[in-house]
């Protein structure tokens, strides 16, 4: 496997709206709301030990990074969006531990081959828009016999449902980019990493979700904080009867996807899965 190849201006243009989008709202709170049990989830899943040198890829406030390290690991948290990383040293500190915040491309990371034992990615380098570039950084930096891992959420799933929802109104992608809920189904796990990774297990799971009581306030929940769900609704300012339609979709997904009994609080189950494997070589 490769060095990564060398950005074009397109994709440096690219990667700075990632940047920027990841930025917007208020997505450390979401995963203090309800995401932080997909850090654990991974670090067990991976197999994480003290002593093990790790790398967190696209780790935004640390989710993964930090329980890796509360666990004796020596980690590096690294992420193309810095903004998100002063939540993460807060809650380091809460933990009382201590790890690296490295601003880095998951397509083009600035370690050496083979310099981590454990590289692992919890929701977040399923957001680079080019798999392949991906899966070979992530092969790379890991030491043969090591392990990788993510954790992505399904195309089935309710993340990747929401996606699908919001796809008719955002601009399509560039060329050569791919859908993130993509990196959630098996056999796009096995064709990315090919002979680069072997004994691949591949697991899905569900995240038990409660939000803030109704399809309608959850709707409103993402559209408030989570980066993407921002990006479509401004692309549609001055379009009032496209956003409408979009609010009206959204609140139907939410609503199909509710769990509850009518009168409860809205409750749901957001698939993702798991991919671990040992580096060939």
């Amino acid at each position: 496997m490769g060095a990564t190849q060398t950005a074009t201006p397109a994709d440096r243009e690219l990667k700075e709206r990632h940047r920027r989008m990841w930025g917007l709202g208020d997505y450390p709170g979401m995963v203090r709301d309800f995401l932080l049990p997909l850090g654990p989830a991974l670090v067990d899943a991976a197999g994480i030990e003290a002593g093990d040198r790790v790398l967190d890829v696209a780790a935004g406030t640390g989710n993964a990074a930090i329980e890796a390290a509360a666990r004796g690991a020596s980690v590096v948290a690294s992420d193309l969006t810095p903004e998100l990383f002063p939540d993460g040293r807060v809650r380091a500190a809460e933990r009382g531990v201590e790890l690296e915040w490295v601003e880095a491309d998951a397509e083009a990371l600035p370690f050496g081959d083979g310099a981590f034992d454990v590289v692992v990615s919890c929701i977040g380098a399923m957001f680079a828009p080019h798999h392949d570039r991906v899966a070979a950084e992530l092969a790379r930096v890991c030491r043969p016999g090591g392990t990788v891992a993510m954790l992505n959420w399904t195309p089935e799933g309710a993340i990747g449902e929401l996606f699908r929802t919001m796809r008719p109104y955002v601009p399509a992608p560039p060329p050569g980019a791919s859908a993130p809920p993509l990196w959630g189904g098996e056999a796009h796990v096995r064709a990315r990493f090919g002979d680069a990774l072997e004994d691949l297990s591949l697991t899905r799971a569900t995240l038990p979700v409660s939000l803030w009581g109704s399809p309608a306030d959850d709707r409103d929940y993402f559209k408030q904080r989570y980066g993407p769900t921002i990006v479509a609704y401004r692309g549609l300012e001055g379009e009032p009867e496209r956003a409408a339609a979009l609010d009206a979709e959204l609140e139907a997904l939410f609503a199909r996807r509710n769990l509850a009994a009518p009168g409860e609080p809205a409750r749901y189950e957001f698939e993702y899965l798991v991919a671990v494997g040992r580096r060939a070589g």
